[in-house]
């Protein structure tokens, strides 16, 4: 499967969240468009707003990399059933996605199932709605 090398990076990156309070660990890895692979963790923090989703420490360290077109991004959760991101995620996904993104929503690396960004944001608030 095209998508088995960013699969296993996200469940490697969930392997090493720091949830001490939800106890619900998170990992994602993102695709950029020449091929490279960012992992992030969900990162918790006792203020509970200082806390950051696994997909944005994903998507901010291909960024702060040079990076701004991601092709797709891999997340996992809980292992019964499918993590889907949160709003706040869907959005900063949506400000670095290329066209037809596509988002692994994985269980474990032999279950997942693919979505688009349009599924999972319809009507997304973008760039081009500034102008």
């Amino acid at each position: 499967m095209k998508y088995d090398k960013l699969i296993l990076e996200a469940i490697k990156a969930k392997d090493r969240a720091y949830a001490p309070y939800s106890k619900f660990n998170v990992g994602a890895a993102v695709l950029t468009e020449d091929n490279n692979i960012y992992s992030g963790c969900n990162i918790e923090n006792a203020s509970y707003g200082a806390t950051n989703c696994a997909e944005r420490t994903a998507i901010f360290k291909a960024v702060s990399e040079g990076y701004r077109k991601i092709k797709a991004i891999a997340i996992v959760g809980n292992s019964e059933y499918f993590t889907y991101p949160c709003g706040i995620c869907r959005q900063v996904i949506s400000e670095f996605a290329l066209k037809n993104m596509e988002i692994i929503i994985v269980k474990s690396k032999n279950e997942y199932i693919i979505k688009t960004l349009e599924d999972i944001l319809p009507q997304a608030f973008t760039k081009k709605d500034l102008k």
